[in-house]
């Protein structure tokens, strides 16, 4: 039992005015009500001031300076962000100059070939798992080991090869290709692979030794352009292990060559929040100087909102200098 209790008196309670507190939140920092008809800037600019509808806003912003300044904006993402219909977008922003280097995982240049070659992709895995089927589709494969066996004869990395593979086979779906729209603008795209992830390493005619010597070509172009990043911005959309990985090691190699990689935005964009591309993308790469930015979200609805919003910012910058 508890002894000499303290009587508790309501009536002898500090307190202070609310108008000398600091608050975290303001009406200026509120949503804007929508008028029809409205633009696009009007719908951005309504947005908060506050969590998401902030960062939103400060990613368009960091992009859009990054671009006008001919910073370097790099884009690193996973093959989900294909799968959910996005080439449209991201060969727009290319097309504009606001993308100036695109890196895939071993998984992007699957989907992006099929989508070149067949006008689809993405099987359903729980479909044909139980018989073995999964993955076995003939000409993904043998299109693909093909480029990437040619890559020993060209010294090319292994996304130009893939590319330059699609072009040259003029597959009739090219024009929505990733890789070919990169190498037809000159555009550097790297390819990371992790041996055993693809569906193309079960596959009898997968060179590994090809592979291997393409995708670390890449990951010599990807160290490369990363030595180029400082006040710029780096995008990781959907990736969480392989290219956050791929972009410290990156990251380190340049820095540890004199290259002062500093002062950029690095930005995450993802479903949920995972470990990786936060620790090794957001935080440890901006720990001393330098802007991260997490945004967790569906791809198919976020990057349209950042893509057109950055392509309405650039598109007024342009109009105002006239």
């Amino acid at each position: 039992m508890i002894q000499n209790r303290p009587e508790i008196d309501f009536s002898k309670l500090s307190t202070f005015s609310i108008y000398d507190r600091k608050s975290k939140v303001t009406l200026d920092e509120f949503a804007s009500p929508w008028r029809a008809g409205n633009s696009f800037q009007q719908f951005l600019d309504g947005l908060p001031e506050i969590l998401g509808g902030k960062d939103i806003k400060h990613v368009i912003n960091a992009i859009v300076t990054a671009v006008s300044k001919q910073h370097t904006v790099m884009l690193a993402m996973g093959a989900h962000v294909i799968k959910v219909g996005l080439n449209p977008l991201l060969i727009q922003l290319l097309e504009k100059g606001v993308i100036h280097a695109l890196a895939l995982n071993g998984a992007g240049i699957i989907h992006d070939t099929e989508l070149a070659m067949a006008g689809k992709t993405s099987e359903d895995v729980a479909a044909s798992l139980d018989d073995g089927q999964f993955g076995m589709a003939k000409e993904t494969a043998e299109f693909i080991c093909m480029a990437i066996e040619k890559s020993l004869e060209t010294s090319e990395g292994l996304g130009h090869a893939v590319g330059q593979a699609i072009l040259d086979a003029k597959l009739p779906f090219a024009n929505h290709s990733l890789t070919a729209n990169c190498v037809r603008l000159g555009i550097p795209v790297t390819v990371h692979v992790a041996i055993g992830t693809d569906i193309i390493h079960m596959h009898h005619a997968f060179n590994p030794k090809a592979a291997g010597e393409a995708t670390y070509k890449d990951f010599n172009t990807f160290a490369s352009i990363v030595a180029t990043l400082a006040h710029g911005v780096y995008l990781n959309m959907g990736s969480a292990v392989v290219l956050p990985e791929v972009f410290l090691k990156a990251l380190t190699l340049t820095r540890n060559l004199g290259f002062e990689v500093n002062s950029f935005t690095a930005i995450n964009m993802d479903f949920i929040r995972q470990y990786r591309p936060l620790t090794n993308v957001v935080n440890r790469p901006t720990l001393s100087n330098g802007t991260g930015i997490n945004l967790v979200g569906h791809h198919e609805i976020l990057l349209p909102i950042i893509a057109c919003g950055v392509l309405e910012k650039l598109a007024n910058e342009i109009n105002n200098c006239r």
